[in-house]
């Protein structure tokens, strides 16, 4: 997904002009704000909270700000200069042990201190707070992501916010007026925008504001330990800002344009651009998608560690896969759990298969336009994660080699050195099932009729040449599946009656152990007629 050179031509930027994708209609939001506010460069920025281990979503909001990034450029002819920053809130002080770390003996007696300043429970950087930069840059780099990678106490101990941290001071009252209407009275009467640095301590002190110096550029407080009035400098990273205030002197310090946030930030969205236009600044473009959610329905967590990891994605799916589920429906919630992984990955398959079949006004509505940045690779995976799924279920496949014995049957000259991807989606189909189909399989037991309907669709199969094509013998299926209790009154396409939905399933619930699978005709012609009639005696004979 990083950038790449964009065709500029006249008909794909006014197609992109009237697309309902919507990271078009993001990014017209932003030429439209250009329009008012003329600029060489447009900053993308996206936000990560280190206090826990990079999830999921972070990795979503980089990927869908950089579709929006791209839309832009194609909108603009890729005539303004564009860049993405990834900001870490490293300078936040650690509330909270997380519950995802080891040794977190190591964390406590440094809680309330910076993240850089609270030692690596890892036990491979000089911080926590690094620690999980480094993994989230790692991951971010191997996506392929252009970015720039920046971190609030560089900006902050170095000068960078110096002069927008110095006219929070000068707006003080401006940002608190903002702010106090926000806030229970219990904390309105404590509350201020700065958090100073303890000199004695290093944490960082939520702590009333008892004097100010605009011209200084420094505020005092009362220690609420020995009770010393202390005076510090509001610069050079002696204060860190509290997080709505911080979030706004960033987009006026850095004129950030456009950044996305969760739907549980709405009012602090509102806030911050609030803030931010009271020091003198336009607050960014931008859209609220919706929150993830774990099996259970709750909202994905970086302290809790629920949901899924980045890495359990890659563990069972393509990256590909993971933007596709990135792209969809951003404004819908969306469970983000390990049986989303083969619908999003088959899916991805089929809208790199339908891209080459469409006109550009349709392409630029195709997921896939968007997750490889305008530049789709050509489909070539004859065989679903679905159907290799099923394979590994009804052989108990121990290793990719079993499987590719399949595939080469059913796809002759289709090898691991000619489809490499395939190769890998065979890999990823093993880990997962061993992870969850495995332990999940429950067979059930068919009844009277059932299993006479198994012993005729047995003999039918029986019948056919051992070359028979997936669609032959889905017919034969279809064929034996037209009788009581599984005839459909509802006519086929070709006039005949159909066959229920409760045919396939008792195929899948008594053969395979599972409620689901592919094609059943495709996984018999890749499975073998013998193999297939092997699992049907198999299944009556567990029955008797």
């Amino acid at each position: 997904m990083s950038a790449a050179e964009l065709p500029a031509t006249a008909e794909l930027r006014a197609l992109a002009e009237q697309s309902t994708a919507w990271p078009f209609e993001e990014a017209r939001k932003i030429v439209a704000r250009l329009k008012k506010k003329p600029k060489d460069e447009v900053l993308f920025e996206t936000g990560y909270g280190p206090s826990g281990l990079p999830h999921i979503g972070t990795f979503g909001e980089v990927a869908r700000t950089t579709m929006v990034r791209h839309a832009f450029r194609v909108l603009t002819d890729d005539k303004v200069r564009t860049r993405l920053i990834a900001f870490s809130d490293d300078m936040d002080g650690l509330r909270k042990i997380p519950d995802n770390i080891p040794n977190k003996e190591l964390i406590a007696p440094h809680l309330n201190k910076p993240l850089t300043k609270v030692p690596d429970p890892f036990g491979t950087h000089p911080s926590f707070g690094e620690h999980n930069n480094a993994r989230l840059r790692s991951f971010l780099d191997a996506f392929g992501f252009d970015y720039e990678f920046a971190s609030s106490t560089a900006y902050y101990t170095s000068g960078r916010f110096d002069a927008a941290l110095m006219r929070v001071l000068e707006r003080f009252d401006d940002v608190m007026a903002i702010m106090l209407p926000s806030l229970r009275t219990e904390r309105a009467q404590s509350y201020s925008p700065f958090l100073p640095i303890c000199p004695r301590t290093g944490m960082v002190l939520q702590v009333p504001i008892v004097a100010r110096d605009a011209r200084a550029g420094t505020i005092s407080y009362d220690d609420p330990e020995t009770a010393e009035r202390v005076t510090v400098p509001v610069t050079g990273g002696k204060c860190k800002l509290q997080w709505k205030p911080d979030w706004a002197m960033r987009w006026y310090a850095l004129d950030v344009d456009y950044e996305m946030a969760g739907k549980d930030l709405i009012d602090s969205v509102k806030l911050s651009g609030s803030i931010c236009r009271a020091l003198g600044g336009t607050a960014p473009e931008g859209f609220n998608y919706e929150l993830f959610l774990d099996e259970k329905g709750q909202k994905i967590s970086k302290s809790k560690g629920n949901g899924l990891t980045i890495e359990e994605w890659l563990r069972y799916a393509s990256p590909e896969s993971l933007s596709l589920f990135m792209y969809r429906d951003p404004k819908a919630a969306k469970r983000l759990y390990f049986d989303v992984i083969p619908r999003n990955v088959d899916d991805y398959q089929q809208f790199l298969e339908g891209y080459a079949r469409q006109d550009m006004k349709q392409r630029l509505t195709n997921p896939v336009w968007h997750v490889h940045c305008g530049a789709p690779p050509e489909a070539d995976m004859p065989v679903t994660f679905q159907m290799l799924l099923t394979l590994v279920s009804s052989s108990n496949a121990e290793n990719a080699e079993t499987l590719w014995g399949f595939i080469g049957r059913y796809r002759p000259g289709v090898t691991p050195r000619s489809h490499p991807k395939l190769d890998a989606l065979v890999g990823y189909a093993l880990n997962y099932f061993r992870d969850f189909v495995l332990p999940e399989k429950k067979f059930r037991e068919p009844d009277e009729a059932e299993r006479v309907a198994l012993q005729d669709l047995r003999e039918a199969l029986s019948q056919l040449p051992a070359d028979a094509s997936a669609e032959d013998i889905q017919n034969v299926v279809y064929e034996i599946g037209r009788r009581e209790p599984f005839l459909d009154t509802k006519k086929a396409r070709d006039g005949r009656p159909g066959v229920s939905l409760e045919w396939f399933n008792m195929l899948y619930q008594v053969l395979l152990g599972q409620e689901k699978g592919p094609r059943f005709g495709s996984f018999v012609a890749v499975y073998g007629l013998a193999n297939t009639m092997a699992m049907i005696d198999g299944a009556l004979a567990r029955s008797t």
